[in-house]
């Protein structure tokens, strides 16, 4: 470990502990009467104001997924990785109304999860459970992307070995980041998530504005980016990328960017974060205002371009002997800045990993806990023992997503996240679409989400990752041409890309819309609807922060 990597650890290191105090402490902050509670441990007892939701929902969306995972693809494969610009800005005005329906109608009937509004929706356990188990699932890989971000960063410092002991310094953060969680539920992300913005502008300020003017400007680095990616790949012979999108990638941009952002608020974590919300005044500000992240994504996402202007070269893998393109941000960092300030980057990269993760885990234990333990294994269970439940919950999911990292090895870090897009998306007609309209019979959603799942999971198992020599799971861009109909290929030869959650996600909505009619045509029942009322409908719920005051409308 040379000199400026000591100093580098140091820093980083004394910001960390300084945000793990903070988390522990966390449990003190807006003390609640009981924090033995689902919705005091899960949801911050619904009181979040307008402040303190911005740096959650902040938190909980822009994450090391933002500074490391982005810019890598734009290092790597060029135009393709601004796809997150856009997927931002319309995710935002297109789920507002949605969110406020299905915050008013959870905050009548004590719903913590969005599979609880499903149970109540449709009457149907199992269709609850599908949407709880499909939200564990997909909440595992984003979990993995942020402590692949904090693995980069470990390893740039160079904390870097092999086998286990390459893995070791992410166990102890996993271990710290499990405690705090574990002791002060919500509230702690929602407390750190302040430090981690004020951290994150500060180093994205000064990035933007010193890197361009050392490199020669945005101009020269465009330059650069472009006269890099068009030379061949070593492994394919093809240009690794472009500055501009090609006939092949303009339609897996397009079902990316729709894709990701109809997925965005399907996630366990972003319900958990907008049910913790006082009002419907707050969302409405929030959603307004939460675009604005957008254009500092557009800024850290040329970080990618600045990499290669600068001739930074990704960190290898001590584990496995190849570059880790995870690490082009980092590594820009620790040869460009002085070594202090790089110490304060890899802290606001390292707690931009910790705060979504903790939400994340939070967000799935409420799920296994409600849907799961209190529906099929403990019918009884107190309000204490829920609490309890969610918080070992929580663990475990830890667990899981750290064994995820360490078996699964995608070509770009991003893949995690646009692997459980897929998965989620598949929850869109029964929770998103259930809020404005019931025509779809429950049996046919439990149909529809059976076949989007299998059939994505199947389009990405045959998916190679050309960086790595794996067969499977390398990415999410299915080449039309490889598109299998039962035996029919209607794009035969096609290279043309598009994103495999789109492609699932139609297959869902025809096999439900399909499955409905011919139930509709044999006259089978429908469980009842127990949101159904007055209360139901959004608009007309007052904006009053009890209860009680929402029920009596």
């Amino acid at each position: 470990m040379t000199g400026a990597q000591i100093v580098q650890l140091v820093v980083f290191l004394l910001l960390f502990v300084a945000v793990a105090v903070m988390g522990f402490m966390a449990s003190r902050w807006r003390r609640a009467d009981d924090l033995e509670h689902l919705d005091e441990w899960g949801l911050g007892g619904r009181r979040f104001g307008s402040w303190v939701t911005w740096f959650l929902l902040g938190g909980d969306l822009y994450t090391a997924y933002t500074f490391v995972a982005i810019p890598a693809l734009l290092f790597s494969s060029g135009a393709l990785g601004f796809y997150a610009v856009p997927y931002t800005i319309i995710a935002f005005p297109l789920v507002m109304l949605p969110l406020l329906r299905l915050w008013s109608v959870s905050r009548v009937h004590g719903y913590v999860t969005p599979a609880d509004f499903v149970r109540g929706r449709y009457d149907s356990p199992l269709l609850a459970l599908a949407i709880a188990v499909t939200g564990i699932v997909a909440t595992m890989p984003y979990i993995a992307l942020q402590l692949a971000g904090l693995e980069a960063v470990l390893r740039t410092i160079g904390l870097n070995g092999s086998g286990f002991w390459g893995h070791a310094p992410l166990f102890v953060a996993f271990v710290v980041l499990a405690a705090y969680t574990y002791q002060s539920g919500l509230r702690a992300p929602a407390l750190i998530a302040v430090v981690k913005d004020v951290l994150i502008y500060i180093v994205i300020l000064v990035a933007i504005i010193y890197l361009p003017i050392k490199l020669g400007g945005f101009g020269a680095i465009i330059d650069a980016g472009a006269a890099k990616l068009s030379q061949p790949s070593p492994t394919t012979g093809q240009p690794a990328g472009s500055t501009l999108l090609t006939a092949n990638n303009q339609l897996q941009y397009a079902t990316l960017a729709l894709g990701s952002a109809l997925a965005l608020f399907l996630y366990p974590h972003s319900v958990t974060g907008v049910l913790s919300s006082s009002s419907r005044a707050t969302i409405r500000r929030n959603m307004t205002a939460l675009p604005a992240y957008s254009f500092l994504l557009a800024l850290l996402a040329l970080l990618g371009y600045v990499a290669i202007a600068a001739g930074t070269k990704p960190i290898v893998n001590g584990s496995t002997g190849r570059p880790d393109s995870n690490t082009i941000v980092p590594a820009l960092f620790a040869g460009q800045f002085p070594a202090w300030f790089a110490g304060v980057a890899f802290a606001a990269i390292g707690v931009g990993a910790l705060v979504p993760a903790a939400i994340m885990s939070i967000a799935a234990a409420n799920l296994w806990t409600r849907n799961i333990y209190k529906e099929f294994l403990r019918r009884d269970a107190t309000p204490r023992d829920e609490a309890r439940q969610a918080k070992l919950a929580s663990l475990v999911v830890k667990v899981g997503a750290v064994l995820f990292i360490v078996v699964v090895d995608p070509q770009f870090s991003v893949d995690l996240q646009l692997i459980g897009g897929v998965i989620i998306l598949q929850t869109l007609p029964a929770v998103a679409i259930a809020l404005y309209t019931r025509w779809f019979h429950r049996w046919a959603l439990l149909a529809g989400w059976a076949v989007g799942l299998i059939w994505g999971m199947v389009m990405l198992y045959g998916i190679p990752n050309p960086a790595n020599g794996k067969q499977h799971f390398g990415g999410s861009a299915l080449a039309l041409g490889k598109l299998d109909l039962f035996g029919w290929t209607p794009f035969d030869g096609s290279k043309v890309q598009i994103y495999v959650g789109a492609v699932a996600l139609i297959g869902n909505l025809v096999v439900a819309a399909l499955v409905t009619l011919a139930l509709r045509a044999a006259g089978t029942r429908e469980g009842a609807d127990r949101t159904r009322g007055e209360d139901y409908h959004a608009t007309r719920v007052p904006e009053s922060t009890t209860p009680e005051a929402v029920s009596s409308v």
